[in-house]
Parts: C-alpha cells; structure tokens; sequence
C-alpha cells in the first residue's frame, strides 16, 4: 500500500491498523531547536482521546504517545529539542477486542471499506477496518501538536457547527465554551440540545453526520503556491483525507455558487499599518490559492458512522446476499472526535508552505 505520507517539505507518514499492537507516525522536515516534549503532544491526543463521553465510542485508549527519535536534550537549556532529523512517534493500543469483528469477516459492511480494500488487494484486515479505521487519525493529531509548534503566532481551533439537523447559532458563538461540553461546540444552547438530540440517535442503534469548521487565525500573507500548489487545495486535500469526510468547503464554500460577486468579493480599504484591509472574509483567508492574511476558515462535512446496530443489506466475499449488524463499540456521530484531527490536519498544510514559502522566497513570515 503506497500513499501513507503526506506534505512536501513538513512530511508526516503514518503507519499501523485500528487492532494492531500500535500505531505510530514519522515526521521528516522539523526544523531543528524546536522545544518538544511528549507532554505537549499529549494534550492535543488527550481532546481526540476515545470513552470520554457516552457520544463517543467507549473503546478505553489512553493514546499515551513516546517520542522514540529526532529530539536531544538543548546545551543552553536542559530540555528537549528538535534535532532536525525524523520524529518518529509510536501509541500503543490497549483495548483491542477484535472478537467483536468475527461476525464480519467474510461479510462487507455498507458505508465501509471492507469491499473496496478487498477488491484491490485481496485481503482486508476485518478487526476495526484494519488500516481504514479512524484510530490512524490520532497520529495525524500528534503530528499536528508538532506543526504547531513551528507555526509561531498562528492558532488553529476547531468547532462542531452541525449535527444532523442542528446547526449552531453564530451570534452565541464562543470559543469558551468549545471546551466546556463533550462536542466542541461554541454555542452552549444547542450543545444541550445535541446532548438529548444525539441520545436519542444512540439508543435507536443508529447514527448521524455532523459538520466541524476549523480556523487559523495569525496566518501570514504569502502561503501558497498558484496552480497545483494552491494553499486551498491542499487544504481540502487534507481535509479529505479524513476517515468519512465527503465534502469541503473554504470559506463562502458552496454557498459562492447561489450569491451576486458583489456579495462574494472581499473589499478593501488601507489600513492604520499602510497595509490593505480586508472588509470581509468571504475567501476563507486564500485568493488565487495564496494566503491572504486573513483568517484560514475551512468547513467539513462528515457522513454518519456506517457501523450501526441496524441492520443492513450487503454480501459475502463469496457473492452471497446477506444481512449485516455491526457490533463493537462506535461512535453515534464521529463527527465529534474530527475537530482535533481537523485542526492537526489545518496546522500541517500550514507548516508545510510555510516551510515552503521560507525555501523559495528566503523570508520567515512568521518573524
């Protein structure tokens, strides 16, 4: 299997399976004397971290990360640095219990890759999805935490904005409170209304697709490359990339495609700084795939969790029809536990150009 790496010059390569003895990362492009340690990684796995509400699978991993390579203790200061070489990172997974997939070996769950990946390769990991599983996506989170240590005055957030029907109200939008209830939602109203919402989903054995939108803000001017470099593209690239994620959007996003230019075109005016002032951010911060100083807003859609306790019809590997209901432990929306990986997947594109705009052009924007 190729394609298990991702980014230019920031490069993170995942490997491992969602039943395998671990899973683990390598990181190639840090730049050197970076402060990192395990504990600041640990937070970011810590908001991804599975069992920590009923809204989430109750599959108990403590995702505890080692930085097995690429950091050596500072002479200036004690502590540990980067040393310019690969980080490789490792999680061991605990609370496998694969006999839950037993039922489902020779059968292809619907909304799953079990069929795709079977049809390609001739053989599929059954436990969990194997390499499929979103349990990949905690090493794109840990990847991320070192991201953002290079992205100096840049912060990157999340938030869930929609679940199923319930969309967020944006004038009770707080940051605040994205960390005050198990959904990363900004809006502390409709985060008790997802709560019944969503208990409801869970108890029918059934489940929901949600929309999460991340946002960095901080970002310089400049990041991008026109053409088949563009800073939007491989946002979405990122995005995409994501385990059920089946729509992106930067900015206006679809909604460009139903309003006049005159409502869609960010004007300007000169600023206090002698700089351009934008009056709006209807690009999501990118025009002509380059960064425009403005927020970076990107939105995703995330389709229901296809392992459910409803029954579904599919097949056999060997042709047979059948019906199939998927035990273990899953989440009702897993829209929820993608907001740390969007963000860890945002910080990542944005590590990478600007490592590449750094390259090519000599400047740090950042400084």
């Amino acid at each position: 299997m190729s394609h298990n790496s991702f980014g230019h010059l920031f490069r993170v390569t995942t490997w491992g399976e969602s039943h395998g003895p671990s899973i683990g990362c390598v990181v190639d492009g840090c730049p050197p004397g970076i402060s990192l340690t395990e504990a600041e990684i640990q937070v970011e796995l810590d908001r991804r971290r599975p069992g920590q509400s009923r809204f989430t699978t109750q599959r108990q991993e403590p995702d505890q990360v080692r930085i097995l390579s690429g950091v050596f203790e500072d002479d200036k200061t004690g502590g540990p640095v980067t040393t310019g070489t690969s980080i490789s990172l490792l999680i061991e997974n605990v609370d496998q219990r694969s006999k839950d997939y037993s039922d489902i070996r020779e059968r292809y769950r619907p909304g799953h890759a079990d069929y795709t990946y079977d049809a390609k390769y001739g053989v599929r990991d059954y436990r969990g999805g194997g390499r499929s599983s979103a349990r990949e996506t905690a090493m794109r989170v840990a990847a991320g935490a070192i991201a953002r240590k290079i992205l100096k005055g840049v912060t990157v957030r999340g938030a869930l904005v929609r679940i199923g029907e319930h969309e967020i109200d944006r004038n009770r939008w707080s940051w605040d409170e994205v960390g005050n209830n198990p959904f990363f939602c900004p809006d502390a109203v409709m985060a008790e209304r997802w709560a019944d919402y969503l208990d409801g989903i869970r108890k029918a054995g059934s489940s929901v697709g949600a929309v999460v939108e991340v946002i960095a803000e901080g970002v310089p001017v400049g990041l991008g490359e026109p053409i088949y470099g563009k800073l939007d593209a491989d946002i979405a690239a990122a995005m995409m990339s994501i385990n059920a994620v089946k729509g992106v959007e930067i900015g206006n996003g679809f909604e460009a495609g139903s309003i006049r230019g005159e409502d869609n075109a960010d004007e300007m005016r000169m600023g206090n700084d002698g700089k351009p002032l934008f009056l709006s951010n209807h690009a999501g911060g990118v025009l002509g795939g380059i960064s425009t100083g403005q927020p970076v807003v990107a939105r995703f859609a995330v389709k229901p969790t296809s392992s459910m306790l409803t029954s579904m019809r599919s097949v056999t590997r060997s042709g047979d029809d059948v019906d199939v209901m998927t035990k273990g432990r899953h989440d009702p929306c897993v829209g929820i536990r993608a907001v740390p990986v969007g963000e860890a997947m945002l910080a990542i594109v944005l590590a990478d150009h600007y490592l590449r705009n750094r390259g090519q052009t000599g400047a740090d924007a950042l400084a």
